[in-house]
């Protein structure tokens, strides 16, 4: 009696259809893997009868030394089976002698063999097995090298039919060449889009010297991770600066600029820094600014020396200190008050009748007597003593106070 199907009943458990038909239950269970258990009632389901004894002789477990062992689900075929494993239909029938592959019971056990793949050579690399998913290019991009390096060191695999569990050879890159030497500059790693024209922009230098470097670096084949030898311009000394100070050449700057900046003029620079060219300024060279020879306090006796902000006028001035253009302009001959330079140094007389020991000054927003002082080289408590009956918190805009000065 072969195993056939049963319609069960309206009611019907598999524990009564086992005693209906005079089977096993437990043969009936193993047939029927699906149902979950035996008193449920199973109506209108297809239910596999198996052969008495069936479960027995499934039981058998064949000998398979140098494979595992494998239970039988619906659907297998020796074809499913081999495409799953890795091996041939051929080999399991030969693990298998006796079964009829056409025959194959759920629940039966059979012999699985060795995968009859041989893992391919693999002297620069080291073997993989595929699993789900797994693409060359995918390989390619976890282990740091390339599709067709793959390709190359498994002639005979065909990408496009990979199998899970299949061994390949994943070819390792070869080793990096030594650090270059690097007396002169430091190392540097190559990132995707360098170039040495790039990397001489970057950092000031040329691309005839990052190549002097770096000898045997082919420019036109960098590759990303690469080490080579950056070489740093030797740091020339600084000009001598007795009369200023030393800059740093910025973006931008240019000798008008700088000279307006510091209060100075262009033949000012040119003259502090003979053989510098003004029209090929570089970032990061440095330079000598010279600064204006101080005023002597004793060209302004009556009153005190201010130095040029950004945005004084004649005009303001009068008008913050409480004096006239005029007197600004008399106090300090051969001023042009057209051309004033930010850091010019310049008189400003005082009326030494309101403030003897100082000059007037007309309160603005945001002036406190700290902020005064601060600005003016006093004390908060001399310009009380010079202004007696100030409010110091009720400073208001326009009020004409008395600086005093030492």
């Amino acid at each position: 009696m072969n195993e056939s199907v049963y319609l069960a009943q309206r009611g019907e458990s598999m524990y009564l259809i086992a005693k209906r038909m005079k089977l096993d239950l437990h043969e009936l269970m193993a047939a029927n893997p699906g149902i979950p258990t035996a008193t449920e009632s199973v109506g209108g389901a297809a239910i596999l009868l198996p052969e008495p004894g069936a479960e027995l002789k499934r039981s058998v477990v064949p000998p398979c030394p140098s494979g595992f062992i494998y239970t039988i689900r619906a659907g297998d075929t020796f074809w499913l089976l081999a495409q799953r494993f890795g091996t041939t239909v051929e080999a399991i029938q030969r693990a298998n002698p006796g079964l009829n592959p056409r025959n194959l019971q759920i629940g039966q056990r059979i012999c699985i063999p060795p995968r009859a793949y041989t893992p391919p050579a693999c002297p620069a690399g080291f073997l993989y097995t595929i699993r789900p998913g797994d693409t060359f290019w995918l390989l390619a991009q976890r282990f740091g090298t390339t599709v067709e390096a793959v390709q190359r060191a498994n002639p005979g695999v065909d990408p496009r039919n990979l199998q899970s569990g299949q061994v390949i050879c994943i070819p390792v890159r070869p080793t990096p060449p030594p650090t270059p030497p690097c007396p002169g500059g430091f190392l540097y790693t190559i990132q995707p889009g360098d170039t040495f024209f790039l990397l001489a922009q970057r950092f000031g230098t040329t691309v005839e010297a990052i190549q002097a470097a770096n000898p045997g670096v082919d420019p036109q084949n960098l590759q990303v991770g690469q080490q080579i030898c950056i070489p740093v311009r030797p740091t020339p000394s600084p000009p001598p600066c007795p009369s200023g100070f030393l800059y740093t050449i910025g973006p931008g700057d240019t000798f008008f600029l700088l000279a307006q900046r510091f209060g100075t003029t262009v033949q000012a620079i040119e003259a502090a820094n003979p053989g510098v060219n003004p029209r090929n300024l570089q970032v990061g060279q440095v330079i000598c600014i010279p600064v204006r020879p101080p005023v002597d306090p004793r060209e302004c006796p009556d009153g005190f020396l201010y130095t040029i902000r950004a945005g004084d006028t004649l005009f303001l001035l009068a008008l913050r200190f409480g004096i006239t253009v005029q007197a600004i302009q008399e106090a300090n001959s051969g001023l042009d008050p057209q051309n004033l330079q930010v850091g010019q140094v310049i008189c400003i007389p005082s009326d030494a009748s309101t403030c003897p020991n100082g000059f007037l000054y007309t309160i603005e927003a945001g002036d406190t007597l700290f902020l005064l002082a601060q600005r003016f080289g006093t004390t908060v408590q001399a310009i009380e003593a010079a202004n007696p009956g100030i409010e110091p918190e009720n400073l208001r805009v326009g009020q004409v106070i008395c600086i005093p000065q030492d």
